[in-house]
């Protein structure tokens, strides 16, 4: 396998973040979005997208988001398992997870790509140009700041998102509460629960070595 990474962007995290967790090393190539290369002809042809991650497998076959790394991953490295073990826990980690990309990581995208001025007409990732909304940046640091009280809700009811047991949902989460520092938010001290949990993912092998 080969996987096509760039350092500092938030959604590769997650891939290495679950490859770490289960002891898997894999070829890594760096993909310099700041120059531009995931543009590139040769970038392309791996992922018409234009984006990272990319995990390519032995057979060439190319999984292009973290939903589709994650569950190879998991069935062709089973332990220690991360989307869940009984039906329940695997429909509560898949539940948390989704939540946390569609209220918390595409929150803080929409504030940080609709403002910051190196993404300027890239308000969104992909092939193709979009123009920034200001308005839309407002909304996403609300929606943002708004998940951080989901998370300190649930986090007051179970150990981890999903109920005792670490999860991919934990790994999401945890970088969408660092992903929200690039838009200057902060746990806090009115969210203890969150800031438990947070120090313990924190202290994790997998999230020190991101």
């Amino acid at each position: 396998m080969k996987f096509y990474d760039y350092t500092t962007a938030p959604s590769p995290k997650r891939a290495r973040m679950f490859m770490a967790e289960k002891g898997i090393q894999v070829e890594t190539v760096q993909v310099d979005l700041g120059q531009g290369e995931q543009f590139s002809d040769w970038f392309r042809q791996l992922n018409p997208r234009s984006t990272v991650p990319v995990l390519q497998l032995d057979d060439g076959t190319c999984l292009c988001d973290n939903s589709g790394i994650a569950a190879y991953l998991e069935a062709a490295y089973p332990d220690p398992p991360l989307l869940g073990t009984s039906a329940k826990e695997k429909g509560l980690v898949a539940s948390w997870n989704s939540r946390v990309d569609q209220e918390g990581i595409l929150a803080v995208a929409e504030a940080f790509r609709n403002k910051a001025k190196g993404f300027k007409d890239r308000a969104l990732t992909g092939a193709r140009s979009h123009a920034q909304i200001p308005e839309l940046a407002a909304r996403g640091r609300v929606r943002s700041e708004d998940f951080l009280d989901v998370l300190e809700q649930r986090l007051a009811e179970t150990p981890y998102l999903a109920g005792d047991v670490f999860s991919v949902a934990d790994i999401s989460a945890f970088l969408f509460v660092g992903f929200s520092a690039w838009i200057k938010l902060e746990i806090g001290d009115e969210r203890p629960n969150l800031q438990r949990w947070y120090d313990q993912v924190a202290s994790r092998p997998s999230a020190r070595s991101l």
